[in-house]
């Protein structure tokens, strides 16, 4: 007996220690990513390609050492890349298209625990958040509230002993007491001296239990706070605040195609856009232009006013009466001075209109706050606006494009239901709001929990949908399960006391027979977890199998 728990402790020791290591490896990871967002967000200067490089070498350096092939590869196959290019030169759009592939692939690669066939997730802030505090009741209600959610804290109820821990180490967030130390404005005065030192402010967000005036808020604004909490302090919007804040976020490069009779044009167009990290494509001949855009996935067009066989205004009409290509924002780039014309060309389905010669960063500028938009709007479009999650109608979509994805790749496929438990009796006894409260923490949870390849949407009501690409029935299981267990510990604040929910959860998996009916395979194993009881995620059982002794839930409250 003494030899088998030598042998567990060992286990769990070689395990903590593979962690740790593997953490050091993320680390270096999430500094390759930030170069590589930097080099997004400004221009592709020697500079930042000179640290990009040097961010890289770090972590193939680590991953080497720590034994994390994943990591490896990827940085080799970065380095490679870098190796071959001429940092005097301006990167193609294929160069482009490479690294944002890798570093798209290099931010899924931290594991998720209990996955053991390194299935990617997106990487978390490595930083703590700080909280300074005068209660430790609340203090302690946030510290346990973010640990569920993942996030790394520490509480300080001292001045003193704050800055002792943020000179030894910056925090990613603060959430501080407005009269921290129990002094008036001690806390906000505290933050105005450390933004001050810095080049970029840290972001804060502060609470007053009983301090709620113009001036307390105008002052704790010009210490770059970023929200100001009362007493009724909602922990559940205060953690989706910190989410949104230390995320790492991976954003795709803008995706434009360029119509331009003149090559000398239309690859000046390029190279600039090019430089400045965004992907591009050019069609000479404007008649392509439909062929261009359904193998292109454009987020913006670049059209030439007047070109043979056909002017700019003319195809913008064309390309409009695609209806998947409507909100698609097109921007006219011509030597038409006459601000009429111009107007009348706006007026053919244009969105902007930029003259030649056209300064390098006005036309990256353009193209940058079009592509925003544009992309803010799609978001609008296919998201749930309480959850901020897939709505119904493009979880099915991306279901159906997981499924021939999987069968294309041979590869597994898991789908789950889930539905929040007794959510009629939540509304009917605390309210609406607090039945709101419920379902955007759940959201979070997941988003938290599931890996950046997973997709999650709310499918109605209190229920949602999750689909596990490249996942075994039995890692499934265990991770919808731990994700079920953690979430029945939460807490939601409510009067006269704390509010606990569970859900149920039911799993289908992808095989021959069942593409058409796998969601409805799902809605069948929800039904089964609801009537074993609830709190419980069970496995799709075909109907013939239902009377077997194997059919039981397979994981429930414990």
């Amino acid at each position: 007996m003494t030899e088998q728990v030598s042998k567990e402790s060992i286990q769990k020791s070689t395990a903590r220690l593979k962690d740790h290591f593997a953490q050091r490896v993320t680390n270096r990871a999430r500094q390759v990513i930030e170069c590589w967002h930097r080099i997004n967000v400004d221009h592709w200067t020697k500079q930042w390609l000179e640290e990009f490089n040097r961010a890289n070498e770090k972590l193939l350096k680590y991953a080497k050492r720590f034994d994390q092939e994943k990591h490896a590869h990827i940085a080799e196959q970065i380095s490679d890349i870098l190796q071959n290019f001429d940092s005097n030169s301006i990167p193609n759009s294929d160069t482009i298209r490479k690294l944002n592939h890798l570093i798209s692939t290099l931010s899924h690669t931290a594991l998720r625990k209990g996955d053991s066939n390194a299935k990617p997730t997106s990487i978390p802030s490595t930083k703590p958040v700080y909280i300074g505090m005068n209660h430790p009741s609340l203090a302690g209600k946030l510290l346990k509230q973010m640990d569920y959610f993942g996030i790394r804290a520490k509480a300080f109820f001292a001045p003193r002993d704050f800055l002792n821990a943020y000179h030894a180490r910056h925090p990613a967030v603060i959430v501080m007491d407005v009269d921290f130390g129990r002094q008036r404005h001690a806390g906000i005065d505290l933050i105005k001296k450390i933004q001050a030192e810095r080049d970029n402010p840290f972001p804060v967000l502060f609470y007053s239990h009983d301090i709620d005036d113009i001036r307390t808020r105008l002052e704790a604004t010009r210490a770059f706070g970023c929200e100001f909490y009362t007493r009724g302090l909602e922990i559940g919007h205060i953690i989706d605040r910190i989410e949104q804040l230390t995320r790492v976020v991976v954003q795709d490069p803008y995706r434009v195609l360029i119509v331009d009779d003149s090559k000398a044009q239309a690859y000046f167009t390029q190279n600039t856009l090019n430089k400045a990290g965004i992907i591009t494509e050019v069609i000479t001949k404007p008649l392509e232009v439909l062929d261009a855009l359904e193998k292109f996935d454009a987020d913006l067009i670049i059209l030439d006013m007047y070109m043979p066989e056909c002017n700019g205004m003319e195809l913008a009409k064309v390309i409009r009466q695609q209806e998947k290509y409507v909100s698609i924002p097109i921007i006219y780039l011509s030597a038409e001075a006459d601000v009429d014309k111009q107007l009348i060309a706006m007026s053919e389905g244009g969105d902007d209109f930029l003259t030649k010669p056209i300064k390098p960063h006005h036309l990256i500028s353009t193209v940058r706050n079009r592509g925003e938009r544009a992309r803010a709007l799609l978001s609008r479009m296919i998201r749930d606006s309480l959850t901020g999650l897939y709505n119904h109608t493009y979880t099915l979509q991306q279901l159906q494009n997981e499924i021939l994805r999987s069968e294309e790749n041979q590869t597994p496929l898991a789908f789950a239901m889930i539905d929040i438990d007794h959510f009629k009796s939540v509304n009917d006894t605390y309210g609406h709001p607090m039945g709101d409260r419920v379902i955007k923490s759940l959201a979070l949870f997941l988003k938290q929990r599931l890996r950046k390849t997973d997709t999650v949407g709310r499918y109605g009501g209190e229920e949602f949908a999750v689909i596990l690409p490249n996942t075994q029935q039995e890692n499934a299981l265990a991770l919808l399960d731990d994700i079920r267990t953690h979430f029945a510990q939460l807490r939601q604040p409510a009067h006269p006391e704390d509010l606990q929910v569970t859900f149920s959860c039911g799993v289908a998996m992808l095989t021959e027979d069942n593409t058409e009916m796998l969601s409805s395979q799902a809605d069948q194993a929800l039904y089964d977890a609801k009537h074993a009881g609830r709190n419980c995620v069970r496995i799709y059982t075909p109907p013939e199998e239902k009377g077997s002794p194997s059919n039981k839930p397979v994981a429930s409250a414990s």
